[in-house]
């Protein structure tokens, strides 16, 4: 594929925030390094993440007081400089595709929030099923249009209108072997169990088991995990115990509440 033409109307910053991406972010920046402006906001790496960050740009800055995944987005968005931004994560690369796509969308002028498919991995297989694929996430936004919600997790963009849909995959390399499953289990379940806290929801023992085992069913028979082989209904089994673990610790957060 030919180089993409030379943008002269419009420029892109991209954003990242990040903490401790040494095996990442290389892969990321090299697949962005087209970008106009590219934004890393570091919230305490102790690794090399920010030395590889600076072969690839000097807008690194750091803000440790880490309050969300949202807030810290925000944070990094206000750095932003371009016309258009692309929030990134440091697992995520853009394909040679996609990168065609995103040059030709920021030229519009009238259009300023797009949607883009992202193909995700699981333990070394991207994933076609269980709820995965396409799995539709709003990144490309042109500056001004939009910001990003405040939630400790799952954090999502804020904008009005509708986001049109790109083609081209975003590839998400995640939960690269069982290690980082479980590991990931215990991270996002009790940022989970604390968002849903703060939002004035409440757990139990009950409602653990219930949604764990509804979490099973949806990934492995309704959205057809079992199409996805091993890998899929290994996927449907951890979408389990982190749905079960999220409730479980929100039930010990409504007991001392």
């Amino acid at each position: 594929m030919g180089e993409p033409k030379k943008l002269s109307k419009s420029t892109l910053s991209v954003i990242i925030i990040v903490k401790n991406e040494e095996h990442d972010i290389r892969a990321c920046l090299e697949s962005v390094s087209w970008a106009d402006e590219i934004i890393v906001l570091d919230s305490g790496s102790e690794d090399n993440t920010l030395s590889i960050a600076k072969e690839f740009t000097g807008k690194i800055y750091t803000s440790a007081d880490w309050k969300g995944f949202g807030v810290q987005k925000n944070r990094a968005l206000g750095y932003a400089t371009c016309d258009w931004v692309l929030s990134l994560d440091a697992d995520e690369r853009v394909s040679d595709d996609l990168r065609q796509e995103i040059s030709n969308a920021i030229l519009s002028e009238k259009l300023v929030t797009y949607k883009l498919p992202r193909l995700s991995s699981f333990c070394g297989k991207y994933m076609r099923h269980s709820g995965w694929w396409p799995d539709y996430v709003t990144r490309l936004f042109k500056r001004g249009e939009a910001s990003f919600s405040n939630d400790l997790v799952h954090e999502r963009l804020i904008f009005q209108g509708e986001a049109t849909k790109f083609n081209a995959p975003l590839l998400h390399v995640t939960y690269k072997d069982l290690d980082e499953v479980i590991s990931k289990i215990n991270h996002y379940s009790a940022l989970g169990a604390r968002n849903s806290f703060q939002k004035g929801q409440r757990g139990s023992l009950i409602a653990a088991i219930t949604h764990g085992i509804w979490a099973f069913i949806r990934t492995y028979l309704l959205r057809a995990g079992f199409l996805d082989g091993a890998e899929g209904l290994m996927l449907a089994v951890s979408n389990a115990e982190v749905t079960y673990y999220r409730y479980l610790k929100l039930s010990y957060l409504s007991n001392l509440d």
